[in-house]
């Protein structure tokens, strides 16, 4: 019998700006919000990003500080059992301690890692916009131009070791492109990924792969491959992408993840209201193909969490 399907809902990220949509959670009240009615939408996981919720020139930017954190964390733990995933992804051009200091404050359950180096293009959003509200906005898209996100093997190890070992945290690795299943296959020959280990196959990132179903069929076949059954497999898809390929997945008996990080829109040209709004979508979709949707503690089961007894919030 197929799997249930684990639903990860991804509410703010680092990657769309405030002028994008009215509805992209910025401040801790929104984040938790958001995080507790995309959980009781079906989302078993909620992968986390915060936002500078001080009124100013920078609100809304990405934040890496682990108070801000501590702000919607604790809230979303009380009001649910939802696994709690705190992003090392963080903010684009800050440095791994930086990525690393919430997740490690928090003693997370569960963290994103990226598996590889690629430059990261967003600056096409700024043809979405001609006005912004913040000056922060076009500059951030704008400088991804010629920017490389890093995550050598050397800053990978040390997240592993400091986060990993540290804390008993476990990874959603976070892969853009074929190169970074290698990679992960390298940390797991030398002992330092056990299973069972969760990969997060990120499709439609300018600098990334692209959006084309031949390559989630081929990133599938190579983790087979490489890994067998010690892992979990998930995808996301940015924009458009987002629901078809997430019900690709769920197809081919995987995973997927939703969200306001992913996509701002639920259809053609309509902004989601919520991102209980997406997880509901996709809900309906996975159990109109006869799958079944995972419990918090069915995915804590699965991927080998440490449970929410064991954070620091």
């Amino acid at each position: 019998m197929a799997k249930p399907v684990i639903i990860t809902c991804a509410p703010t990220g680092g990657i769309h700006t405030p002028t994008m949509s009215p509805h992209l959670p910025v401040t801790p009240d929104e984040i938790a919000a958001a995080s507790i009615a995309a959980a009781e939408a079906g989302a078993a996981i909620i992968h986390l990003h915060a936002r500078n919720p001080e009124p100013g020139e920078s609100y809304g930017r990405p934040d890496h500080r682990p108070e801000t954190f501590q702000r919607f964390l604790p809230r979303i733990k009380q009001a649910t059992d939802a696994v709690l995933n705190v992003s090392t992804g963080a903010g684009l051009g800050m440095s791994m301690d930086q990525r690393l200091a919430a997740a490690t404050a928090a003693s997370a359950e569960m963290a994103s890692l990226n598996m590889g180096s690629m430059n990261f293009g967003i600056f096409p959003l700024l043809e979405k916009h001609a006005e912004w509200q913040h000056p922060w906005e076009p500059e951030f898209l704008g400088m991804t131009k010629d920017f490389i996100f890093p995550n050598t093997f050397a800053t990978i190890e040390y997240a592993l070791r400091e986060l990993g070992e540290g804390h008993g945290t476990r990874f959603e690795f976070e892969c853009y492109d074929l190169g970074h299943l290698y990679n992960l296959a390298y940390f797991v020959d030398k002992g330092m990924v056990k299973p069972p280990f969760f990969i997060q196959m990120v499709f439609g990132i300018l600098g990334g792969m692209g959006a084309e179903l031949d390559h989630m069929v081929h990133l599938h076949r190579t983790a087979e491959r490489l890994f067998g059954d010690a892992y979990e497999w998930s995808v996301l898809a940015a924009g458009r992408h987002q629901m078809p390929f997430a019900t690709q997945a769920a197809m081919l008996g995987g995973n997927l993840r939703v969200g306001l990080e992913d996509s701002l829109y639920i259809g053609r040209g309509e902004l989601a209201t919520s991102n209980a709004q997406q997880v509901r979508k996709i809900r309906e979709i996975v159990e109109h193909l006869g799958l079944s949707l995972a419990t918090p503690a069915e995915a804590r089961a699965r991927l080998g969490l440490k449970g929410g007894d064991r954070v620091a919030f």
